[in-house]
């Protein structure tokens, strides 16, 4: 007899499940949903330390001018919203996940200001695609009624 599943339950995909005998979707949700949680935080938090680069360069010069506050003050609002948009994917995936989409969508507009760096654009528009990716995924994996 053919086992009918419900709309919205997973078999086999229970909060006991080992990453490895999840389904490959399941694992593509997971690994999606750790790098879009974990990155942007790591980036956010960077904005304040600078440790892995000085993100201010990365502002094109017509933001300061427009804006009544310095390049790097920006950036460090940038950080927070970014810090903010890791935890709304922990917390929210289905609507974190669009949030850092559009998140990107808005610096790549901001890097196509900038001679030089469209291949860091590419980049981040590869990276919008794997965040929308995540929104998609989180309708079956996240939430009550992902099993």
């Amino acid at each position: 007899m053919t086992r009918v599943q419900p709309a919205g339950t997973h078999y086999g995909t229970s909060a006991r499940e080992s990453f490895l005998t999840a389904t490959p979707a399941r694992q593509a949700y997971l690994i999606l949903y750790a790098g879009f949680t974990i990155l942007p935080i790591v980036a956010g938090l960077d904005k304040f330390f600078h440790v892995l680069v000085n993100w201010d360069a990365y502002l094109a010069p017509i933001v300061p001018r427009i804006l009544p506050v310095t390049a790097h003050t920006f950036m460090l609002a940038v950080g927070g919203i970014e810090i903010v948009a890791g935890l709304l994917v922990l917390f929210r995936p289905r609507i974190g996940a669009y949030v850092v989409a559009f998140w990107l969508w808005g610096i790549i507009v901001n890097l196509l200001l900038i001679p030089g760096y469209f291949d860091i654009a590419l980049r981040d528009f590869g990276l919008s695609l794997g965040a929308l990716a995540l929104a998609r995924l989180s309708q079956e994996y996240s939430g009550p009624s992902a099993g």
